[in-house]
Parts: structure tokens; sequence; C-alpha cells
């Protein structure tokens, strides 16, 4: 299958491109302080909006599931977090729904909780903190944690589990437990578990094995599966794959050395494939091999 490629208009670097959960709708976002919506069909792609109201460059950009209606959130350098949302679908327009406005220093990353658990989004700053913001159902709450010591580069929540979590922290499991993964400028990629009691997030446990700045991370779908699974890329040049079972132990398997930074690692919808961005225009595709090594099975790198 050839890739489709067309051209977005934006002015300035292209940072994210996220399609919506039904695969229609395409959202991308630039340092030209500009996200666009396109409408995505078999045979073209059409644009049909331009949210406006960054003041800086747009690291990224995520839809939240559509249980809750058409939103989309972003984030930039200007500190801000907004939520848009679409209100008019045959005119396309759409309005802010919710400016967050209380981090002292860029937005660097933003992820939406697995749906069962309500609206809640998670967003990484440089300031070192955390905020999950959280619609209750007339409002727009959130609370904040210090996650790092340097900043923060990027959040991804662990999946639903109905039954309570795999990694035992003391509380009861048999209620879902929120857990989010966070990476950071110190090196380290850390567990967080959100107490339900105390209402109040709680630092887990560190995942150590980089040498630079973990660039990405990313909490792997586990669909029925015995274990959990997270992807984490550095600066240092280096994927490292975590597994849990049961006893919350965390073993690490490092990709073969990557030639350049590695910058985002993202999983399939199964997770059973991993997706790596490294260097200048390098994607791609890993997969675990039956003896537990991973093997690159696609490099889509400078197609055309």
């Amino acid at each position: 299958m050839e890739p489709i490629t067309f051209t977005t208009e934006h002015e300035d670097t292209i940072h994210d491109a996220q399609m919506d959960y039904y695969g229609k709708k395409l959202a991308t976002c630039s340092s030209d302080k500009i996200i666009k919506i396109f409408k995505i069909t078999d045979n073209e792609q059409i644009h049909v909006a331009d949210l406006k109201g960054h003041e800086g460059p747009v690291w990224a950009v995520s839809w939240c599931h559509p249980r809750f209606g058409v939103m989309l959130a972003s984030c930039s350098h200007d500190r801000r977090v907004i939520i848009w949302k679409e209100i008019d679908s045959e005119n396309n327009i759409w309005q802010k729904e919710y400016e967050y406005l209380e981090h002292k220093s860029s937005v660097n990353s933003i992820s939406w909780s697995p749906q069962e658990y309500g609206l809640n989004l998670a967003c990484g700053s440089s300031d070192s903190m955390v905020s999950i913001l959280t619609f209750s159902g007339e409002q727009w709450t959130h609370k904040k944690f210090k996650a790092h010591q340097i900043g923060c580069n990027s959040v991804s929540w662990a999946p639903f589990n109905p039954t309570g979590s795999l990694i035992t922290s003391g509380e009861d499991n048999t209620t879902p437990t929120l857990r989010l993964v966070t990476g950071g400028c110190d090196h380290l990629v850390k567990i967080w578990v959100y107490l339900q009691k105390e209402k109040e997030w709680k630092f887990e446990c560190n995942l150590e094995g980089h040498e630079n700045w973990v660039r990405s991370v990313s909490w792997a779908p586990n669909i029925g599966l015995p274990f959990q699974t997270i992807a984490s890329c550095s600066q240092d040049k280096k994927v490292i794959i975590w597994s849990s079972r049961s006893d919350g132990k965390w073993e690490k398997n490092i990709l073969p050395t990557f030639d350049d930074i590695v910058w985002s690692v993202s999983w399939s919808f199964t997770g059973n494939v991993l997706a790596v961005s490294s260097g200048e225009n390098s994607v791609t595709l890993w997969r675990e091999k039956n003896d537990g090594n991973w093997y690159c099975f696609s490099d889509l790198s400078n197609q055309n």
C-alpha cells in the first residue's frame, strides 16, 4: 500500500498529526501557532478549519473519545492547554471549550485517559509539573503534582483495567486504578498512581535505563493480556521496552541502538506494533518475536 501525501499549507514545522477515533478527521499542529482540521475520505483530504488561539509553537494535539463529543486538546510553548469543541459539524465551526493557564513553562505533552475513567486530560510541562484536567459534568477542575526534577516531556495513561491493577500498591484491587507514566529531562521514566481515598497522585516507581532526556513514553494497550508494557525513547538514541507482570517488577529490553536521537514512540491500537520516530525523517515499525526479542519489520523512512 503506497503512502498518501498532501500539502497542509502550514507555514512552519509540523510537530504532530493525529487521526480521530473513526479515522475521519485529521488534526495537525505547527510552529506557525495554528491547528488545522481535515476531513479524510477514500479519495481526498479536505481542509475544513483553522483553530487559532495559541501564541507559540503548538507541540501536540489529541482527540478525546467520541463518547464525549468531538473535542480536541492542544498544548504549546506558550504554556497554554486548550480544549476545542466542534459545535456545528455541517459548517465546521469550532470554539474553545476550556483554556488552562496554570503552567509556568512550555506544555510539551497531552494525553486523554481511557474513556472508562471519564473525561481526564494529563498535561506534562517543562516546569516539572503534570496537570490532570477533569470534567465533572458541570465544570473543569485540575490537580497538579511535581513529576520530574528538571522538566516533563511526555505523559501516557495506563490502559483501563476493570478489576484493579496488575501493579500492587496497597489499594483495593477490586477498584479500577488510574495510572500514568511520565518521561523527563532527569533521564527517568516514572509511574504514578491515583489514590482514591486521599484523592491525590502518588509516585510509585522509577524505571531507570536512559542516559539522557526521555523524549517520549507510551503505555501499550492491553487487551486481556496478563502483563503491562511501556515503551520509552531518549536523546541517548535508545528505545526501551519495559514489561511487568503481577509481581510489580519491571524488566527492560533495549532495542538495537539507533543512529540518532529518538523522538517518539507510539503503539498500534492492539499494542503489538511499536512505531519509532528518530533522527531526520526516520520512522520504523517493530514487533516482538516469540523468544521475547524485538525486530524491525518495516522502515518507512524517506518513502515518497
